[in-house]
């Protein structure tokens, strides 16, 4: 059980660091109007907040795929989501399909969740058993 208990919550965090990994590709590659789409949405400091949230997607869903910072991570995708769902989503309604907080408040609550469970075949065990191989 335990094995399976791994393996779900490896895809689990491999998903959604490539779901994070799209979003932020998808803002990048429209980086020309990105800015003026946050200030439209009335984001603070629109042209910041669109490279930090772009990087931070991409840069993050890397890491949360390979296991590397999953707590730290898995905590900025919270602040990012739960950014989104009352800035933007949470006035839109429940459903996502009409740009509601359906979706935005699944990743809010998975992604630290994730962050701090699924930690078995990950960099961040990796980089703890060498640790304590070379204190040893």
């Amino acid at each position: 059980m335990d094995r399976l208990r791994d393996v779900v919550l490896l895809l689990a965090r491999v998903v959604i660091g490539v779901v994070f990994v799209m979003h932020g590709y998808l803002k990048l590659s429209h980086a020309e109007l990105g800015p003026a789409a946050f200030e439209s949405l009335g984001l603070p400091l629109p042209a910041v907040t669109f490279w930090a949230v772009s990087l931070a997607e991409v840069v993050g869903g890397v890491a949360f795929a390979v296991g590397l910072g999953l707590p730290v991570v898995g905590a900025v995708f919270a602040a990012l989501t739960a950014g989104a769902l009352f800035l933007v989503h949470l006035s839109k309604g429940f459903w996502a399909d009409g740009g509601g907080y359906e979706y935005v408040m699944v990743l809010a609550v998975v992604s630290p969740a994730i962050g701090l469970t699924a930690r078995r075949w990950s960099l961040d065990e990796l980089i703890a058993a060498r640790r304590s191989a070379v204190a040893v």
